[in-house]
């Protein structure tokens, strides 16, 4: 005789889980990390054991989107003034006492060595959501001077350590809320006039002011170099141009079809430096060329657009400010990272999401997407 109540299966309890998920950006996150696979394959294949690291840390970038997925958008709100303070808490202790390494002071020895200025990538799309979520239907022009403070406190810690391409990347997160949110054209568009206006004078003064002995304001000599080096990479191709010089043979040499899987000789004959992290979009683009690249911009193009979508359809501010900021963040990694190795950016560190190696990298990818996928399911829940 059959009980009248059956245990569920496994299978049973798990599929309320995933009940819920959004499905075309899970396609998108599959698209991307198959690219990824592939490319690391190639670029990582006598580099150690690049390509297994970086299949566990897709592995667990997985995870972690499964578990945050899990998480009401509620409950993220509540972490943001918590996670925010203890951010910007470790990044005042690394200034102190953190450890230094080629100059820079990012990281912070806890037991285990982390590099706190990580955390803000989250924590500040999330404080920032929820200071306009608390000023919804009322929000000032006190308000955006308060939010710029909030986001010019952990971005100067981060720039004085120094890291430029984290604070760029932070700073991104925070104006993407702040735009979201509503600010006037009318205080963008001095901002933008000043800002073509200086890149207008850099390129034309060019050679003057990068001599020597000109110092620039706020930014240390390392940093202007990586500018003067942008502008003219032959000046030391051996030295600080080489990375450029190298990256846009690469991607030259691909041509339409690229030379094939395997088959880059800039890439695996060492030509390309970094060629697993900061500059394997150069990898990329030899073996799989235009058309190739065409492909991983789609791909991106997918995930920014539906990631969009679900900004525009979170039910209230705090979720709509998150979600469109997230995306927008993807945009800037992606934008960062292939303009530096196309030679139109300066180099920073910054990586190719879902391509370039890096566990911690890879961590705050799934983060990100896990909150993605909480808000669009949090949505799909209460339609359904």
């Amino acid at each position: 005789m059959r009980p009248a109540f059956e245990k569920p299966s496994l299978l049973q309890r798990m599929i309320p889980l995933f009940r819920g998920f959004d499905g075309p950006l899970l396609l998108a996150v599959l698209i991307l990390a198959a690219l990824g696979l592939t490319t690391m394959y190639s670029a990582g294949f006598d580099h150690g054991t690049r390509f297994v690291d970086h299949a566990r840390n897709m592995l667990l970038a997985a995870g972690i989107l499964f578990v945050v997925a899990q998480i009401p958008p509620q409950r993220l709100m509540a972490l943001a003034v918590p996670l925010y303070a203890l951010g910007v808490a470790l990044l005042v202790a690394t200034a102190l006492i953190g450890i230094t390494k080629k100059g820079a002071t990012r990281w912070l020895d806890l037991g285990v060595v982390i590099q706190p200025s990580e955390i803000l990538k989250i924590a500040m799309p999330l404080m920032l959501a929820w200071w306009f979520q608390r000023r919804e239907g009322q929000v000032r022009a006190l308000d955006f001077i308060v939010a710029l403070l909030i986001l010019a406190v952990p971005v100067g810690l981060i720039v004085k350590q120094p890291d430029l391409g984290t604070a760029i990347l932070v700073l991104a997160a925070g104006l993407f809320v702040i735009f979201f949110a509503g600010l006037p054209w009318k205080l963008i568009a001095p901002v933008v006039a000043v800002a073509v206006i200086a890149i207008a004078v850099l390129v034309l003064s060019g050679d003057a002011i990068c001599q020597p002995d000109v110092k620039w304001p706020m930014l240390r000599d390392y940093q202007k170099n990586r500018v003067c080096t942008l502008l003219d990479p032959t000046t030391d191709p051996l030295g600080k141009g080489f990375h450029i010089i190298q990256g846009m043979i690469a991607i030259g040499s691909g041509g339409i079809t690229g030379k094939g899987f395997m088959k880059g000789t800039q890439t695996h004959l060492e030509f390309i430096p970094e060629r697993t992290t900061d500059f394997i979009f150069a990898a990329y683009s030899e073996e799989f060329g235009l058309i190739g690249c065409v492909v991983l911009l789609l791909g991106f193009l997918f995930l920014i657009v539906r990631g969009l979508m679900i900004a525009s359809e979170a039910p209230n501010v705090f979720t709509r400010l998150l979600a469109g900021s997230i995306t927008l963040s993807f945009f800037t990694y992606a934008f960062v990272n292939m303009g530096m190795v196309s030679g139109i950016l300066p180099v920073v560190g910054v990586p190719l999401p879902f391509i370039s190696y890096g566990g911690t990298a890879m961590v705050i990818l799934g983060l990100g997407l896990g909150i993605l996928m909480s808000i669009a399911k949090s949505r799909r829940l209460v339609q359904g």
